[in-house]
């Protein structure tokens, strides 16, 4: 194993969207864990809780809280916690998204408004919501990231509703970096290549798009959540303090192709 260098030594960062060890999210609270950073967890809800709470005690974590993004009254809980316990925060992490079934199903023509908004809320406001109130926090600037995909930018088949939510995620991303940066906070929306994740369990035939890309892909392999963690280590430390604003692809070079 590579050392690790503890270049985040100290920073704050809050991570939303771990479910279990396979999440890209835990990929980044174990990469910023051992790059020096202090981690806060949040957890969906009570059947979440046992798959996440044994990885919080594995990077260290003071604070392990509930968090259903709609929830305002445990968005609220979640900031109190983290001005009371750290007084500010560094480094946000939001890797969620979630579409009904019935919105994901069928043809983007005919997403029902409810499934598109539910979409909407979860995947692209709460990070606008999120973001908001880790600027208070960022009083000596930060880095938030959202967690996007290509599906954003081409037509991937059976990613459906999701294409135009993370397109509107992407754009969001652009506009709080030109908004944020003068206060030295810098945004990056991450683009990994598909992984095996609980969220892409939802999308049809998603083992065979995985086939297609680890064939095709300049590195002919798909990407790790541990490769996502370090590149986001990366990004949220000052070797990358003149970035901001762009789509980040960790994807094996996938994007690139025809």
């Amino acid at each position: 194993m590579a050392e690790h260098i503890p270049i985040l030594s100290a920073q704050k960062a809050l991570i939303v969207g771990v479910a279990n060890d396979r999440s890209i999210a835990w990929g980044c609270a174990e990469a910023m864990h051992r790059s020096g950073a202090e981690i806060a967890m949040t957890y969906l809800n009570d059947r979440a809780r046992p798959y996440v709470e044994p990885l919080a005690r594995a990077v260290e974590a003071p604070l392990l809280l509930p968090l259903e993004v709609r929830d305002t009254a445990q968005v609220d809980t979640v900031f109190d916690a983290i001005n009371a316990k750290w007084g500010r925060l560094d480094i946000l992490v939001h890797s969620i998204a979630f579409a009904p079934r019935e919105a994901l199903a069928g043809r983007v023509t005919d997403c029902p408004r409810d499934g598109f908004l539910t979409a909407m809320d979860i995947s692209c406001w709460s990070f606008l919501d999120l973001t908001r109130r880790a600027e208070k926090l960022m009083t000596g600037g930060g880095t938030v990231f959202a967690m996007t995909y290509h599906g954003a930018n081409e037509v991937i088949e059976n990613y459906g509703i999701m294409g135009p939510v993370k397109a509107a995620l992407e754009s969001a991303v652009r506009y709080l970096a030109a908004e944020l940066g003068p206060k030295g906070i810098r945004v990056h929306a991450i683009s990994p290549g598909p992984l095996a994740t609980r969220a892409a369990s939802g999308i049809p035939d998603f083992d065979a798009l995985m086939g297609r890309v680890a064939e095709r892909a300049p590195a002919r392999r798909l990407v790790t959540i541990e490769e996502v963690g370090a590149a986001c280590v990366f990004l949220a430390s000052p070797y990358a303090g003149a970035m901001t604003g762009d789509t980040i692809y960790i994807d094996g070079g996938y994007h690139i192709l025809g």
